[in-house]
C-alpha cells in the first residue's frame, strides 16, 4: 500500500506542484519579499525566517497532500474494491499516512539548500548555529508528522476532497495555535525534549488509530 500510494503522487502532478509552491514560497518569504524573515535585510548569517514561516506553510501542504487518501477512495468508489483485497486495514492506513509522510519530508530536504548559502555568505564563512538548524529542521519533520495524521484523519470524515482539505487547514491551524506551537518552538531553538518528541508522535498515533476506527466503520456501512 504504501508503494501504491506513493507512486501515486509520483504519477500525478499533485506531489510536484504542492512540493514545488512550497519551495517557492519558502524561497520568496527568504530572499525576495521585504519583511522580518528576509535573511538578506535582518543582516545575520541565520535562517530563522525558514523556521518561522515553514509551520504555516506546512499547514497547507500536509491537508493538501493527505485530503484524497480517502475521500478519494470514497468518492470513486474504489474504497470498496480495497477492502475486498486481502489487506489488513491498519496496514492500509498506515500506509498512506507514510507516503504522505514521506512526501512531506521530501518537501522539507531542498530546504537545506538555505542554511549552505547563508553558510558560504557569513563573515566569516561558516559562521552559523548549526545545532540550531538541525534541531530545527528535526522540529519540523516532528510537526510534519502530527499534521499529517490530522490531515489523514480529516479525509475519513468526508467524501469531499475540498472538505477534507479545509477541515484539515482549519484543524491544524486551531491545533498549532493552543498547543503544538510551543512544542514546536522548543525544538526550533535547538533543544531536543524527548517530551515534545514524544507529543508530536502521540497526535500522529492516535490520529492514526481514528483513522482506523473510522475507516472500519465505513467498510461495515
Amino acid at each position: 500500500m504504501f508503494k501504491k500510494e506513493l507512486s501515486y503522487y509520483f504519477s500525478t502532478p499533485i506531489a510536484y506542484i504542492v512540493i514545488g509552491l512550497f519551495l517557492l514560497a519558502v524561497s520568496l518569504f527568504l530572499w525576495v519579499i521585504p519583511g522580518q524573515w528576509n535573511v538578506i535585510e535582518s543582516g545575520y548569517a541565520q535562517v530563522d525566517g525558514l523556521f518561522q514561516i515553514a509551520p504555516w506553510l506546512l499547514m497547507l501542504v500536509c491537508p493538501a497532500l493527505t485530503m484524497r487518501l480517502f475521500a478519494e477512495e470514497r468518492q470513486s468508489g474504489t474504497w470498496l474494491l480495497l477492502r475486498a483485497q486481502p489487506i489488513e486495514l491498519w496496514k492500509i492506513v498506515v500506509g498512506k499516512y507514510m507516503a504522505a509522510f514521506l512526501l512531506t519530508v521530501m518537501a522539507l530536504l531542498p530546504c537545506v539548500v538555505h542554511y549552505f548559502i547563508v553558510y558560504y555568505m557569513a563573515e566569516p564563512m561558516g559562521n552559523i548555529d548549526s545545532g540550531q538548524f538541525i534541531g530545527s529542521m528535526m522540529g519540523l519533520v516532528f510537526l510534519s508528522a502530527s499534521f499529517t495524521g490530522i490531515g489523514m484523519l480529516c479525509s475519513t470524515l468526508t467524501m469531499s476532497q475540498l472538505v477534507a482539505f479545509i477541515l484539515g487547514v482549519v484543524s491544524c491551524f486551531v491545533l498549532y495555535w493552543v498547543t503544538l506551537q510551543d512544542h514546536y518552538s522548543s525544538i526550533s531553538r535547538g533543544v531536543v525534549d524527548l517530551s515534545d518528541v514524544v507529543f508530536f508522535l502521540s497526535i500522529a498515533i492516535v490520529a492514526i488509530i481514528v483513522s482506523i476506527i473510522i475507516s472500519n466503520r465505513i467498510s461495515k456501512r
